[in-house]
């Protein structure tokens, strides 16, 4: 199963707006897309397209998650969000 590891940029961490923005991305994909804070069982990921279980995560500045998602489209839905947290959605 295809994974990234991505630290969060935003200042805010992956909360309100930055969370929001994730999870509708997330959401688009062809894919279902996991989330879990680095070090967590994998078996304890939740999905990415929900806004509940991003809060519910507290990720803050600088903490990294990993991604999964597998079937078609996996590696290119990953890349993209990735992006996405690494970049400081606060900012713009």
């Amino acid at each position: 199963m295809p994974e990234r590891t991505a630290t969060v940029a935003s200042r805010s961490g992956l909360h309100a707006r930055p969370a929001a923005l994730f999870a509708e991305l997330a959401g688009e994909q062809p894919v279902d897309v996991t989330i879990a804070m680095q070090g967590q069982p994998e078996d304890e990921a939740m999905d990415a397209a929900s806004i509940l279980s991003l809060m519910t995560l507290g990720a803050a500045k600088g903490d990294v998650v990993v991604l999964r998602a597998e079937g078609d489209g996996a590696d290119a839905a990953l890349d993209a969000l990735v992006k996405l947290l690494e970049t400081d959605l606060d900012a713009e």
